[in-house]
């Protein structure tokens, strides 16, 4: 898999693309905002997915994750040391698939990095052959994977999409925790659960429908169908 990795400080890009090869990534590493769009553009070989530092010497990394998301849908994991909800959920409303908090560990990374490059189709997230589900002034569109309320489209990132439409296969059913990073990440591996309640934050500002989605204390989510 081809990996750019967007990062001013040379000693932490050698030592983190020394690791990322020998588990099989080509890296191409850049050194600024500017340097991480220039290799995004269209004519360039694809990546797998954009490992973005947000300490950028030219640019603000958040100001680059849109730039990116505008023009390309490779995943982009952020790499920050703000450790908040609120920073994360902006990095998510921005485009960012995932992100990883600084200092981390490189099995952390290497996990997050393989579950955002798992691609999903539009029916991975539910099974079933409906082109369209109604969820009072909720609106999904599988084929198109798009999301309006009250006719009004609502912009999600692939991951948002695919933990929306898997638990409005199902409106009322609990799904645990672990089953939802299952099904939504492909992946077992348990330092996904934090990443998953990001996401459930993100749907509810999102959709300013923070009741939508109902926390089950102890075991997972489920969606709650509004009235319409």
């Amino acid at each position: 898999m081809r990996l750019l990795l967007v990062e001013d400080d040379n000693h932490v890009a050698a030592a983190l693309s020394a690791v990322l090869a020998r588990h099989g990534f080509d890296v191409t590493h850049a050194r600024s905002g500017e340097e991480a769009l220039q290799a995004l553009v269209p004519e360039s070989d694809g990546f797998g997915v954009v490992l973005l530092d947000l300490g950028l010497p030219d640019q603000d990394g958040y100001e680059v994750c849109g730039k990116i998301r505008k023009r390309t849908s490779t995943p982009v994991i952020m790499v920050t040391a703000r450790s908040d909800v609120r920073s994360r959920i902006h990095g998510l409303n921005l485009g960012a698939d995932d992100y990883v908090v600084k200092p981390y560990d490189t099995g952390e990374l290497l996990a997050r990095i393989h579950a955002v490059s798992r691609r999903s189709v539009p029916d991975e997230a539910g099974g079933s052959g409906d082109t369209a589900l109604r969820l009072g002034p909720v609106r999904i569109e599988l084929p198109t994977r798009q999301v309006s309320v009250d006719g009004s489209v609502v912009q999600l990132t692939r991951k948002e999409f695919d933990l929306l439409a898997l638990l409005a296969q199902r409106p009322g059913v609990v799904f645990r925790r672990e089953q939802i990073i299952s099904e939504v990440w492909r992946t077992s591996w348990e330092g996904t659960g934090r990443t998953l309640e990001v996401h459930v934050a993100s749907l509810r500002s999102k959709l300013r429908m923070p009741a939508l989605i109902e926390t089950v204390r102890g075991v997972g989510y489920r969606l709650v169908a509004p009235t319409a």
